[in-house]
């Protein structure tokens, strides 16, 4: 008979799925302040992927990876992490990257086609989008061996989806964050679905959390749902690397959601009642029921934020609109540190066609 070997990964939750708590609830949550602020901005985060996905159906907007049932775990992370940390996000961290600094025109420049979005001077030390898969665990790792090696008291922020999980770059970064005990912090958002993978058939393990345990480095699993247990966890893993005491690996149970991205059709390989049952569990009316409950949050308040809401992302999209076109010879200037002759060429020829009057047949 064969045996799976479980190690022993705790699991957090405070919230039950009906806004409820199951068990006695930390000091911090005893005043509205920061629940309240989590719940302003994950509202915010949502109508704005909202936003961006009509106008990506109207095709004013480029192929975008919405994050459709994360908002919890970026609207925490966004929260807790300082300034002087450094944030190395993959293609579905655009809210924290706003809570980190990032202007909403800058976001939709990235996803309407425009890098000069994924490189705002905003973004500090925060490195670009990842697009290919769990590369910028790596990164994180030697950003975080950059700050050992200077003796600094910061803490480095990855994260990625569970698919990620099953590659070797993301395997290899943990094992150097453990022999290294370096300051970074990994934060998997296994949201279920690979594009067309399901978790069941991803690992074979009961959970992404004990992969840390291959790399020596503590691992937990969290209700991705559940901004308080998020807030506890991540408080944890930020406090332990800052402190020079490691890394951490932590396994946020969320749901996507939504497709894919927009160039995906999720209905052809997962069920309704699956996602039907996700609706249950998401993260923004399970906060809005705990809020009501006391008395921290009402229609009043609601009905004002929704609307200061419509207008922020409409001054987004305003600056975003307004900003002037990408200049051409931006397909060729950053490809090498020396343009080679043949695409100079080609660079004189860019700019003489985007020109009014150029020959556009040339």
């Amino acid at each position: 008979m064969d045996t799976i070997y479980q190690a022993q990964i705790s699991y957090s939750q405070f919230l039950s799925e009906s806004g409820k708590p199951l068990q006695p609830l930390p000091d911090w949550t005893e005043k509205p302040d920061t629940l309240v602020r989590y719940y302003r901005n994950m509202v915010l985060a949502r109508q704005l992927d909202n936003k961006i996905i009509a106008l990506q159906r109207t095709g004013q907007m480029g192929t975008y990876a919405s994050l459709l049932g994360a908002e919890a775990i970026e609207v925490v992370l966004g929260d807790l992490m300082q300034r002087d940390d450094v944030l190395v996000p993959y293609y579905r961290n655009h809210a924290l990257q706003m809570l980190r600094g990032l202007s909403l025109a800058d976001m939709l420049s990235y996803w309407g086609g425009d890098e000069r979005g994924n490189a705002s001077p905003a973004m500090g030390e925060d490195f670009p989008n990842s697009v290919p898969i769990a590369t910028q665990a790596l990164h994180a790792a030697g950003v975080a061996t950059a700050i050992k090696i200077r003796g600094e008291k910061r803490a480095v922020v990855t994260v990625c989806g569970d698919g990620a999980t099953s590659k070797g770059d993301f395997l290899e970064a943990l094992n150097v964050a453990g022999v290294w005990q370096l300051p970074v912090v990994f934060v998997v958002n296994n949201n279920q679905w690979a594009i067309s993978v399901p978790r069941s058939i991803q690992c074979g393990a009961p959970t992404l959390a004990q992969k840390a345990i291959g790399a020596g480095i503590r691992g937990e699993q969290v209700d991705g749902n559940d901004v308080i247990a998020l807030h506890e966890s991540i408080t944890a893993a930020l406090k332990q690397a800052r402190e020079g005491k490691g890394p951490s690996l932590i396994e946020a149970i969320s749901y996507r959601l939504s497709d894919h991205t927009t160039a995906d059709d999720a209905t052809r390989y997962r069920s309704n009642d699956e996602l039907k049952a996700a609706w249950e569990r998401e993260p923004i009316k399970r906060l809005q029921t705990f809020l009501h409950q006391r008395q921290w949050w009402d229609e009043l308040q609601e009905t004002a934020w929704q609307k200061e809401v419509s207008q922020i992302i409409q001054r987004g999209l305003d600056d975003f609109l307004q900003q002037p076109a990408q200049p051409v010879e931006d397909l060729i200037d950053y490809l090498y540190a020396e343009l080679p002759d043949a695409l100079q060429e080609q660079r004189q020829r860019l700019i003489r066609n985007a020109q009014p009057g150029g020959n556009h047949h040339e």
